[in-house]
């Protein structure tokens, strides 16, 4: 078994807590989080996410972290180490970040590329309608990109996780959330006047996007509301990832999980927030709502024509937006590595640069291959939850509407009723540390997320 000290740790609980916020402040969170909000109700949409947060989100942080530690396992070795007969569990946990990795850092090389676009003063380019599907559908272009991106995690992986991961997120996200916050302020200040002679504001899309809607809200729309802040949480804490046990394992015995796991907590939640204020302000001042939409299209069809609405102003504002994505998707590309990386020591012994280099060459031979699913492997698929999706869609189905709640309910079984919340409670306090809302963390892992995370788990397969 390979010995903390070979494995690395966290210098302390700063480095650990912006680590885990890095890898929580992602692409998902960017073009997710406002399009959700803004289908949702606004408010109602963000209330449900937030209670969600301080409960279910809450307790199943606060089970992977203390897995990690209380193991010093990566999520491949983990799960075995607390229960011999749970080490499928670890398979299945394992195998997230595994079918993510290749197609995240295709994402990644499109993000890299309009970040070029709006350096090289091309912003206008990327305005037309066909700009986007045109650049993924080329052969080259978007692999050379992809190769980029995975190229600038990796550095940072052979790090390790004090010289690489820690050094690299103390740097990156407190440039990150300036960013974030200065041009969610920016986004308030907007206004536009359309064809017809309608003026909106920033103001007027903060309104939108903080004010509850209740029209039209029957119960069902309400059920649909709250499984889609339960579902967006996995991006915002990434659990059921891996990723959480993993750097979980890398943190001491010292330090108060506690205070991390709730300055976490804190720190994803107003992110998430921040880049919905970002967002959709802008969105609805130019486009009013008819601008918003899920995914890729958020950021690399909508936010372009927006910025260049802006006038002179809007190519700046264009480089520091895709500079802040470039970064956000960096820290949980290597989030991402990492929770391969760790399994490949564990399970095999393999020394960092050796499980890096391994992870490194897979994700550029699995990113290339989902570069050429728009070109020259193209295909289309029915997936079972009604949408039709080429390779990248298939993976990113598989992984997040399948397999995450399976892991995550899988994961609240074992440690609700097979090990036994005090497992967790035992690792939490060690040294005395409080365990502030104990009692709810019980009852969450035991009965509330195991039975959300059943709905969450039907829906996604296409049953309800």
């Amino acid at each position: 078994m390979e010995t903390n000290k070979t494995r690395g740790s966290f210098t302390g609980k700063l480095g650990f807590v912006l680590a885990a916020a890095g890898s929580a402040v992602g692409l998902g969170n960017i073009w997710r989080f406002p399009y959700l909000a803004a289908k949702d109700g606004g408010g109602l949409f963000i209330f449900c996410y937030v209670i969600l947060a301080l409960t279910f989100g809450f307790a199943l942080l606060t089970t992977e972290i203390a897995i990690g530690r209380k193991t010093a396992q990566s999520p491949l070795t983990a799960y075995g180490a607390l229960h011999p007969k749970w080490k499928g569990l670890g398979v299945l946990a394992s195998l997230v970040p595994v079918i993510i990795l290749p197609y995240y850092g295709a994402i990644g090389g499109w993000v890299l590329r309009y970040l070029v676009v709006f350096l090289t003063g091309k912003g206008k380019d990327a305005v037309s309608d066909g700009y986007f599907t045109g650049f993924i559908t080329e052969t080259v272009s978007p692999a050379v990109y992809m190769v980029i991106f995975m190229v600038l995690g990796a550095v940072i992986i052979f790090g390790g996780v004090d010289q690489g991961i820690e050094r690299a997120s103390k740097f990156i996200m407190p440039l990150l959330f300036v960013l974030i916050l200065g041009i969610s302020i920016y986004a308030l200040t907007i206004r536009h006047e359309d064809a017809s002679g309608t003026v909106r504001t920033g103001l007027d899309g903060l309104k939108v996007y903080l004010l509850p809607s209740f029209e039209g809200v029957t119960l069902q729309q309400f059920f649909v509301v709250v499984m889609d802040a339960l579902g967006q949480l996995f991006f915002s804490i990434s659990v059921a990832m891996g990723i959480m046990v993993a750097y979980g394992s890398y943190v001491k015995k010292d330090v108060n999980l506690m205070q991390s796991i709730n300055q976490i907590e804190i720190f994803d939640t107003v992110v998430a927030l921040l880049a919905g204020l970002m967002i959709v302000p802008a969105v609805y001042v130019f486009m009013g709502m008819e601008g918003m939409s899920g995914g890729p299209g958020l950021i690399f069809i909508s936010l372009p024509k927006i910025f260049h609405a802006m006038g002179k102003v809007g190519p700046v504002i264009g480089v520091l937006f895709f500079v802040m994505v470039l970064f956000a998707a960096i820290t949980s590309v290597v989030s991402i590595m990492e929770a391969i990386v760790s399994g490949l020591m564990d399970r095999f012994h393999l020394s960092r640069k050796a499980s890096a280099a391994i992870v490194t060459v897979y994700g550029l031979v699995g990113g290339a291959f989902v570069c050429f699913g728009y070109n020259l492997l193209y295909f289309e698929l029915k997936l079972p939850n009604g949408t039709t999706g080429q390779l990248l869609d298939l993976m990113d189905y598989i992984s997040n509407n399948c397999l995450m709640p399976l892991v995550a309910l899988l994961t609240c079984i074992l440690i609700g009723w097979v090990v036994k919340p005090q497992t967790v409670i035992d690792e939490v306090t060690i040294g005395g540390c409080r365990f502030g809302r104990r009692k709810l963390y019980i009852v969450m892992v035991t009965a509330v997320a195991p039975a959300l995370l059943f709905l969450l788990l039907l829906q996604s397969v296409g049953i309800l």
